[in-house]
């Protein structure tokens, strides 16, 4: 082997061993000079690649950390999505333990920020204490009351057209609050998908390229932007095709912009786009009813097995 080769072949594996410490996908193509690049930015949709797959878990958006002293820890958290989340902290098992501010309570966290929740300290000095922290959150800032008379443009380029293939509080797996009135819209991977309204990009998973019926292994490997709008619902579209995802977080996005391609990840049995809108009414997720513009430019509620077509808004 000249060392040309191993050069190269030193190169790529370091970075095959950096990316996978790293859990980045890995995509290989070559320039118009016949050189060979290996790197962990997708390249530009006109340029053939390959992509290696590099296994990983989704990464937590919610990180909490603790400093201050044993004897009066403090806890603080930072919010790594780019809008608000709510998130409420409990004590569990909890004794001899007092805490500031009481628990339990709620916090509104602003996007990318870090902010003390809670400190903590033995209520009698002079004897031992044990507590456990229970940590939950929800997306968007609260609103009470579910916003209705939502209008969207539909998902994909004008001339195009594509079926419902499960409708509001369809019963195959639309079954929670967070999908009762999410849609599934059957088209091939690789389908331009288009913002249904203006936004800003709240977050983006574009890092897995699996799919199945498997709802314990592929239940949290959907790649998916999140889009929270001006009146504080958010947009959901998932499944969406491996490292495809053209606009990145804390972007302003108009309605109709292409945002990414559609695909077949995560808990899927065939290539689809799931859509849904949802709020937060108080540390609960819940969709909400809408309707695309057609053509003609009225409002129409989606149905299953009907046929949606788009419109001029999208180019």
């Amino acid at each position: 082997m000249n060392r040309k080769k191993l050069f190269l072949l030193l190169a790529i594996t370091l970075l095959l061993t950096s990316m996978a410490a790293a859990a980045k996908n890995i995509y290989k193509y070559q320039d118009e000079n016949g050189i060979w690049h290996f790197t962990d930015r997708a390249p530009e949709e006109d340029v053939q690649f390959e992509t290696v797959y590099m296994e990983r878990e989704p990464e937590p958006r919610i990180k909490l950390s603790q400093d201050g002293t044993k004897e009066s820890p403090i806890y603080r958290v930072f919010n790594d999505f780019w809008g608000p989340v709510e998130i409420e902290l409990k004590l569990l098992d909890a004794r001899n333990v007092l805490s500031e501010p009481p628990l339990p309570a709620r916090f509104v966290i602003p996007g990318q920020k870090e902010q003390v929740l809670v400190g903590l300290a033995a209520m009698n000095p002079a004897l031992g204490y044990q507590y456990r922290l229970g940590m939950t959150f929800v997306p968007g800032a609260p609103i009470r009351e579910p916003v209705s008379g939502i209008v969207l443009l539909p998902p994909f380029p004008a001339g195009e057209q594509y079926p419902v293939s499960q409708g509001f509080r369809g019963e195959k797996t639309h079954t929670s609050p967070d999908s009762e009135f999410a849609i599934d819209i059957a088209m091939p991977v690789g389908t331009s998908v288009h913002a249904v309204r203006t936004g800003t990009v709240m977050d983006v998973e574009e890092d897995f390229n699996r799919g199945g019926t498997n709802l314990e292994k592929f239940g949290d490997k959907a790649n998916h932007v999140r889009v929270l709008h001006e009146d504080g619902t958010m947009a959901l579209y998932a499944h969406l095709d491996l490292a495809s995802v053209i606009v990145r977080p804390g972007a302003r996005i108009r309605a109709g912009q292409k945002i990414a391609r559609s695909g077949n990840t995560g808990f899927s049995s065939g290539p689809h786009l799931h859509l849904a809108i949802q709020q937060n009414t108080g540390m609960k997720l819940i969709s909400v009813p809408f309707s695309f513009q057609t053509p003609e430019g009225q409002p129409q509620a989606p149905e299953e097995m009907k046929i949606l077509q788009g419109t001029m808004g999208n180019h």
